[in-house]
């Protein structure tokens, strides 16, 4: 097996044509920092497979965009008590988020 570590860059690259529109710019970056913390934490590297990521994380622009999809959570709390989430600083203070499907 060959493995290659990746910068934010050659990560936002790998999107690019098919799933380019999956997450934003922003969102990219929380989930490439969430990501490396994650490895780093775990002492496990991670395989760049960008189907999996855009199957296993979604993004959201708001917790009412989440309710259309999830009407049982209430709350920011409600929703980490369920799953991962990783905010997505965009420097608007806009409260974007990405978490894992589950």
């Amino acid at each position: 097996m060959i493995k290659q570590n990746v910068n934010f860059s050659m990560f936002c690259d790998s999107f690019w044509d098919t799933y380019k529109d999956n997450f934003s710019y922003h969102g990219k970056r929380a989930l490439f920092d969430y990501l490396e913390n994650l490895s780093e934490d775990t002492g496990e590297d991670i395989e760049l497979d960008i189907v999996a990521l855009c199957c296993e994380y979604t993004e959201f622009e708001s917790l009412k965009e989440l309710q259309k999809n999830y009407p049982d959570i209430k709350s920011m709390e409600d929703l980490e008590n369920h799953t991962t989430v990783i905010p997505i600083d965009t420097g608007a203070g806009a409260e974007r988020f990405i978490i894992q499907q589950y």
